[in-house]
């Protein structure tokens, strides 16, 4: 059986927090913009994820020191005018398969709701497959409310386009089934790099549908990292595949 393990940090209370969801996708567009509203905050890391759903690897960091594929939770305090508490989850990875998706969602979900979270946003990039001059952001949301407040932002309406693959509609849809509204921002990308721009773009209009301000001028640096953190990740995995190669040639040969 997968079974999310959940360690808590710091066991902090919040005061009716809202939730954002940002995990690897395309572009890396939520992640981006979650990292950077996490520096930007000085966010506090209060819970640790694991999944046997994750990748079968590791990371090898800095001066081969190993970092696990992993799931973090962040909290933030009085933000904004209206002085809103935040946790943000953010990661290296998401779930491989639809049940594993399924279980660490739920999971997550249950945990931040137990932290009093009644509102979901969650953040990802929209791929054109091609350059975009200007990102625009795309909204979709749980109930009209919360189409209106997108309107009122001058978010356009994904209307009737497809689903919301991953963690970014799962969240919303498990959300939705437990009492949790929410809205889900998308940034048009290319898809096909780490997109800085379209996470300048995303921020932004999460800033005004939470009412607080945020400076960007370290997202490019910020996009730098992700890259190499992306690629190491693709090395690791064509390193899995030469090897698994390997190993169907000849058994014996593979130690690992």
């Amino acid at each position: 059986m997968e079974i999310t393990q959940i360690t808590v940090l710091e066991d902090v209370e919040l005061n009716n927090p809202v939730f954002i969801e940002a995990l690897p996708g395309i572009g890396h567009v939520g992640k981006l913009a979650a990292d950077h509203m996490i520096d930007e905050f000085n966010a506090t890391k209060f819970a640790e994820i694991y999944s046997p759903s994750f990748p079968p690897q590791v990371f090898v960091g800095e001066e081969g020191l190993i970092e696990n594929m992993i799931n973090e939770l962040y909290y933030v305090k009085n933000v904004g005018e209206d002085n809103l508490d935040i946790i943000i989850l953010v990661g290296n990875t998401q779930a491989l398969s639809p049940e594993g998706q399924y279980g660490v969602c739920q999971d997550i979900l249950n945990f931040v709701k137990g932290k009093g979270a009644s509102k979901i946003f969650t953040l990802g990039g929209m791929a054109t497959g091609q350059p975009v001059e200007e990102s625009k952001i795309f909204g979709a949301a749980t109930d009209e409310e919360n189409i209106e407040l997108l309107k009122e932002a001058e978010v356009e309406i994904r209307s009737n386009d497809g689903g919301i693959v991953g963690a970014s509609g799962l969240f919303l849809g498990l959300g939705l089934r437990q009492e949790m509204n929410g809205i889900c921002l998308m940034g048009q990308t290319p898809g096909y790099f780490i997109d800085a721009q379209s996470a300048e773009a995303i921020l932004n209009k999460l800033a005004v549908l939470l009412n607080f301000e945020i400076d960007t001028d370290k997202l490019e640096e910020r996009a730098e990292e992700t890259k190499e953190m992306l690629a190491k990740a693709q090395q690791m995995e064509q390193d899995i595949i030469n090897k698994a190669n390997a190993s169907s040639s000849d058994d014996l040969r593979y130690i690992g």
